[in-house]
């Protein structure tokens, strides 16, 4: 599974998922592509491609894929399966720093990423040192699991606000005291994959100083 969208009539992989049979078999994000099985994508909706990708687990499908860098496109097997997406992982690294990955925000990310850091801190026997943020390939999600997530390593200040037309679609998401590391140093990982919510946690943190990106 990739979070996708369109670009010069072709299916653009914005982002592969973690642990998915596309990411797995090597897509990558940046990649287009050109050809479902034998059926050319270029005139197609996103939509048609979609339903084209998707089938029953177990049965396979060839993606024709233009990549930067590469001369000729590349043909990749994928083995369609049911997509089970863990979007917390964690694990210790050296002298008591963690490090921990979220693959997409989901409504139980947060409660998973203050699992994880109890986890860690349980194992050092204390506080962790500091800790590294992979946010890479992140496609985004749930608007609310960007906000608490941010609000997690902040004591105060704005997150993000919202606004459209109607009055009232504004709105203003706030940090409450309590920061889950209690100020150790952050570094967050992004790249050209981490979109929507992504950007939301990284340019929060960024904004108040709290952070590394």
């Amino acid at each position: 599974a990739f979070e996708v969208g369109m670009e010069d009539g072709f299916v653009k992989v914005v982002s592969p998922i973690d642990d998915t049979p596309a990411q797995r078999a090597g897509v990558r994000a940046g990649d287009l592509i050109v050809r479902l099985d034998e059926t050319p994508v270029k005139g197609m909706s996103l939509n048609d491609a979609v339903k084209l990708m998707r089938g029953k687990p177990g049965t396979k499908i060839i993606l024709t894929i233009v990549r930067e860098g590469q001369e000729q496109p590349l043909k990749i097997e994928v083995v369609r399966d049911i997509i089970k997406v863990t979007s917390v992982k964690s694990r210790l690294l050296e002298d008591a720093f963690g490090y921990v990955r979220i693959s997409q925000f989901q409504s139980h990310t947060t409660d998973d990423l203050l699992k994880a850091i109890e986890k860690m801190k349980s194992k050092v026997g204390g506080p962790l040192k500091g800790l590294v943020l992979d946010l890479r390939n992140n496609p985004g999600g749930v608007l609310n699991a960007a906000v608490s997530v941010s609000d997690a390593f902040l004591e105060e200040g704005l997150i993000v606000y919202t606004q459209g037309r109607i009055n009232d679609s504004a709105l203003r998401f706030e940090a409450a005291p309590d920061d889950v590391l209690n100020g150790a140093p952050i570094v967050v990982l992004v790249n050209a994959g981490s979109a929507s919510a992504s950007e939301i946690v990284a340019g929060a943190l960024q904004d108040h100083d709290r952070a590394v990106i």
